[in-house]
């Protein structure tokens, strides 16, 4: 089966200006993105879907390609993930170029790496029941344990869970933010990269971080500096 990586990259962020390009421990934060889907060896095409030039000239100056820039419809607040995707897979198809899966991956996922993306093909190969591959990590906090305030009051939300022991509460995971792995048809089919037989992909919460706005940002240099041992 073909492959295909698309890094999703849209220009204009607020919070963090010219985030997908801004220098993560000596590099563009996009790089990493980049170079880790390269040196997998698991793709026919690497290619980054933007709006930017800017965001296109550097993806190129590391080694992805962009045939063509993201359309007006998809670079909207509104656009969803999936929606960038299948763009870029009916303009291949309009192209005669079609791929079995499709490899969506973030331009500021500094953690990912190649072994990372062979061990989900490697997951989405050896089950054919299976249709995407999504890297998850645990929350560090029970969610069931969650507190809200209500009228001024402090209470819990599940009451249920009050005098109940963390390690007897099932572990509940959220998406990585990483990458997504998943066979086209089955995108198509659902318009979504978690489908009714997604595969999770576990992955340690040190090897994980949301980068929202610059406290994320230095915290994720952080944990990028421990685990490269810098």
């Amino acid at each position: 089966m073909n492959s295909i990586a698309i890094i999703t990259a849209r220009g204009g962020s607020k919070r963090i200006p010219k985030k997908n390009i801004k220098n993560f421990c000596g590099k563009p934060i996009i790089a990493y993105s980049i170079e880790a889907a390269i040196n997998s060896n698991m793709f026919d095409e690497i290619m980054v879907s933007t709006d930017s030039e800017e965001i296109a000239a550097v993806a190129k100056q590391y080694g992805a390609k962009v045939p063509f820039l993201r359309s007006i419809e998809a670079s909207t607040d509104f656009a969803t993930t999936e929606d960038v995707l299948i763009e870029v897979l009916q303009r291949y198809k309009d192209n005669s170029k079609e791929y079995d899966i499709v490899c969506c991956i973030y331009p500021t996922a500094p953690f990912i790496s190649p072994n990372k993306i062979k061990y989900a093909f490697n997951i989405l190969e050896n089950d054919s029941e299976r249709e995407s591959v999504v890297p998850v990590v645990k929350f560090s906090f029970p969610p069931q344990r969650a507190l809200i305030e209500v009228k001024g009051k402090l209470q819990y939300q599940y009451p249920e869970y009050e005098n109940a022991r963390s390690q007897d509460l099932m572990p509940i995971y959220h998406d990585a933010g990483q990458f997504y792995l998943c066979k086209t048809d089955s995108l198509i089919k659902y318009h979504n990269l978690i489908t009714p037989h997604s595969a999770a992909y576990l992955l340690p919460e040190e090897e994980v971080q949301d980068i929202d706005n610059m406290s994320d940002w230095r915290l994720a240099e952080q944990k990028f500096q421990n685990m490269r041992g810098a």
